[in-house]
């Protein structure tokens, strides 16, 4: 059985100053995968979170993270599909996402983010 200090003897030579800078590369390596999943994950909740930021009610955002969940397309971020497709249609962001809750655009959308 393991003892603390046989546990221990790797690090026994390090100064504080070593223990200190171990610690923090330890503590980069726990959190990297977290912050990589952050980046490259999202889940309907974030996504409807988002979008009520942006102004529109829930049901609205119910509708779009509903068929962007469908089309597999909410990696992209129900705001970003929004927000890119109106700049595509030089329309307001508001109308965008009205015509996205109305079951509108989808195929554009699908086309830009599937490419």
């Amino acid at each position: 059985m393991n003892t603390f200090e046989e546990r221990r003897a790797h690090l026994k030579g390090l100064s504080n100053n070593e223990l200190k800078e171990r610690f923090w590369q330890l503590s980069e390596q726990l959190v990297e995968p977290l912050l990589k999943m952050g980046h490259e994950n999202t889940t309907p909740s974030i996504e409807r979170s988002v979008l009520l930021r942006m102004g529109f009610s829930s049901l609205e955002v119910k509708a779009i993270v509903d068929k962007a969940m469908e089309l597999e397309l909410l990696g992209h971020g129900a705001g970003n599909i929004v927000y890119r497709l109106s700049k595509e249609n030089n329309t307001p962001i508001r109308e965008t996402g009205l015509q996205l809750a109305g079951g509108q655009l989808w195929d554009q959308a699908t086309k830009i983010f599937k490419n």
